[in-house]
């Protein structure tokens, strides 16, 4: 199939089109936008700035990506957002682009953003993630492969969500939350793995018992985290999982949920 704009969308010189695009009524790609084969843009949708999509997204009515941050330090810099492949991106989603010359917001693939989410500047989300109705995304969040994030959440700046964790609706975030646990609450609190998550994606019987010895060691042994990393280290046999949780715990700046 052609690539279809409807007559009443505007669509800039300068803006490239891949095979089989459609564009509905009333939306607006800037100059400076890619879109790559296969993406459906919906009615009243703006894609503006250096934005890149990838193939197979599917944008709603209203959304608008690629627009200058939110951030009263942007002066006009050059900056990016990245979208990849077969995204599901709702109604009134937005996200933003980085704040710094060169930097980016990135979207992975395989991605839901439900309706009226917003993923602020340098937001990095991985693949297979999901954000809920009204989540909203601070800058400088990362959301790890396979994230689930539940509706209206607010996400503090800097937070990482680990890969395969879930969070509940309604929870406010302000701490890292480890890859495969569940979070729910205000304040959030860890409620147990996300063990049904992680076997639909293929994690057998010796991964989840690993899983659950580290997490025995961080939140049931009244061990603080920096005894329980040791504890793992010792007992606990080499795996990319634990590696995952070791690392992801090191890395932290803003402490983690518990």
């Amino acid at each position: 199939m052609s690539t279809e704009v409807h007559g009443a969308a505007i669509v800039h010189e300068g803006a490239e089109l891949g095979e089989d695009v459609r564009v509905g009524p009333y939306s607006i790609i800037g100059p400076n936008v890619k879109i790559e084969n296969g993406t459906v843009v919906g009615s009243n949708v703006l894609i503006d700035g250096y934005t890149t999509l990838g193939a197979g997204n599917t944008i709603f009515h209203g959304a608008a990506l690629g627009t200058p941050p939110q951030d009263l330090k942007y002066r006009g810099a050059r900056t990016f957002t990245r979208i990849g492949d077969n995204n599901t991106i709702r109604e009134y989603v937005t996200v933003n682009a980085a704040t710094n010359e060169g930097d980016s917001t990135v979207v992975g693939s395989g991605c839901l953003l439900m309706a009226y989410s917003h993923v602020a500047h340098d937001c990095a989300i991985g693949d297979n993630v999901i954000l809920a109705n009204a989540v909203n995304l601070a800058g400088h969040v990362s959301v790890y492969d396979y994230a689930i994030i539940g509706g209206i959440v607010p996400v503090h700046q800097f937070v990482r969500i680990g890969a395969h964790s879930f969070v509940g609706g309604g929870s406010r975030v302000a701490k890292d939350v480890l890859p495969f646990v569940k979070v729910a609450g205000t304040p959030p609190k860890v409620s147990g793995l996300n063990t049904v998550g992680l076997k639909r994606r293929g994690f057998d019987d010796s991964q989840l018992d690993r899983i659950r010895a580290a997490y025995r060691l961080i939140y049931r042994s009244g061990l603080n985290v920096s005894q329980a990393l040791e504890r793992m280290e010792i007992e606990i046999e080499s795996s990319p999982e634990i590696d995952t949780l070791l690392d992801f715990i090191r890395g932290s700046q803003r402490g983690i949920t518990l």
